[in-house]
């Protein structure tokens, strides 16, 4: 995107009514704004938003690099969806996606890449349901924003938000508009994670206590790579530019939505810290050389971060993200209860009282994960590894999106879910800048988090 986000804004702010969005300079800068009482309301309460029933999911899709191109391919697979328009600033890329549609056999979308706010006239077309978008973190609030009031459904890559002001304004324009605004959480839909949920739903680990969850994954290699045309990546840039936790959702979503959290309890407050950066300097210095702007150029963001957040019920999340430091990738994925616990990586283990001390014998485990394992894995998981898509989890996730729209149900992971998993970008941040100390986390639910009910076993029949 060669424009910034300030003259984006100049060019939209009769449609986005968003006047104040951060850029990457203002990220934390102080910690007023979480001392100021939320904004006004300007519609209602969007807690259990039903719409009405879409035979098709007409599908608007923004942003076309890595990730948009394996989600357009992923998306012919799914039922009920038709991809009606698709953008990215490269025409090439453009074309690159017709094609894709058109080896799928599927209808050749309407193509737009004229320009980088050319997507805004996808946002407008008649024949969009949902706009799906794949773009770099610092549009994915500009372009759910427009769609919804465009009337649009929106579904967006994470994190949903990259500051308090756009939490605010997407939960905002999602009452206003009473659209559909849903983050793109994937791990929610991973196979463990489900089945570690029904069996909280159903007990079997008691009265869940606390988690865990992480990002760590070393993309150092991607950061800096030149070769694929990263010259100035946006996450190179927010390396420079951001300490504390700036990709928390991958690791907390899947253990918020088992601890209820927005749906009978939410957080309350988080103490974040993060290590000095050492590693992305080390590695431009061996990569470009000791001399080269890479390696003499200042990054903010700590090789390891750690936040811990309690919940208003006493409950408590860890969650670490480290993109640096040379060692494998692991969300973590711990659940730890009154009657035992379970956790992902490195291994799938779970242990349960009365032997809580040692971890389940294979037998034992495996019949615990069969006995367990959810409807959304049974009716479509076979498929869904076939598919693909991060091991087919991308696949349940966008079938389950697509189904819901289509019965008029509740997403799964609605705006405030968004709003507040991707509130700890900043909220993060802040913390870590002040010694970490507590920081309050905004009720995004405006209360209704007390009525709500947790996210149930679902399906896609």
């Amino acid at each position: 995107m060669k424009t910034n986000r300030r003259n984006f804004l100049k060019t939209a702010a009769a449609g986005l009514a968003a006047a104040g969005l951060s850029d990457f300079s203002s990220f934390a800068s102080n910690n007023n704004s979480i001392n100021l009482p939320p904004p006004d309301r300007k519609g209602k309460s969007v807690m259990g938003l039903t719409c009405e029933p879409l035979k098709t999911v007409r599908i608007g899709l923004v942003g076309l690099g890595m990730r948009g191109m394996d989600t357009l391919s992923r998306l012919t697979f799914v039922d009920g969806v038709e991809i009606t328009a698709i953008c990215d600033v490269l025409p090439e890329r453009v074309s690159g996606g017709k094609k894709i549609l058109k080896d799928a056999g599927r209808k050749e979308p309407v193509g737009y890449s004229c320009g980088d706010e050319d997507w805004m006239n996808l946002c407008k077309r008649n024949d969009v349901d949902l706009v799906y978008s794949c773009t770099p973190w610092l549009w994915h609030t500009p372009v759910s924003v427009y769609a919804m009031k465009q009337g649009k459904h929106a579904a967006t890559e994470v994190p949903a938000a990259t500051s308090l002001e756009e939490c605010w304004e997407l939960v905002n324009t999602a009452e206003e508009t009473q659209r559909h605004c849903m983050m793109l959480e994937n791990c929610c839909y991973d196979f463990f994670e489900l089945n570690t949920l029904n069996m909280a739903r159903n007990g079997v680990f008691g009265e869940i206590m606390h988690g865990e969850g992480a990002y760590i994954h070393d993309l150092r290699w991607l950061k800096f790579d030149k070769e694929k045309g990263y010259a100035d990546m946006w996450r190179l840039k927010f390396s420079r530019s951001h300490n504390g936790n700036p990709y928390p959702t991958h690791g907390l979503g899947p253990v918020a939505q088992i601890m209820c959290i927005n749906r009978g309890d939410r957080m309350d407050y988080l103490n974040s810290m993060s290590t000095n950066q050492v590693g992305m300097s080390l590695y431009a210095k061996d990569k470009f050389g000791a001399d080269s702007p890479e390696a003499r150029q200042t990054y903010q963001l700590g090789d390891m971060n750690t936040t811990v957040i309690r919940s208003v019920k006493g409950k408590t999340i860890m969650i670490q993200h480290d993109t640096t430091s040379p060692r494998p990738y692991s969300r973590i994925h711990l659940i730890s209860g009154t009657k035992g616990m379970a956790r992902k990586w490195p291994v799938q283990q779970i242990a349960l009282e009365p032997n809580a001390h040692e971890y389940l014998k294979k037998e034992d485990f495996d019949k615990l994960m069969a006995d367990y394992e959810h409807p959304l894995s049974k009716q479509i998981g076979e498929k869904a590894k076939k598919v693909g898509g991060h091991g087919g989890m991308d696949f349940i996730m966008d079938s389950r999106l697509s189904y819901c729209l289509r019965k008029g149900l509740p997403l799964d992971q609605d705006v405030y879910d968004a709003a507040t998993w991707s509130s700890i970008v900043e909220l993060s941040n802040i913390s870590v800048n002040n010694r970490g100390n507590s920081v309050e986390v905004p009720d995004f639910t405006r209360g209704a988090w007390e009525d709500a009910k947790p996210w149930g076993i679902v399906t896609v029949e």
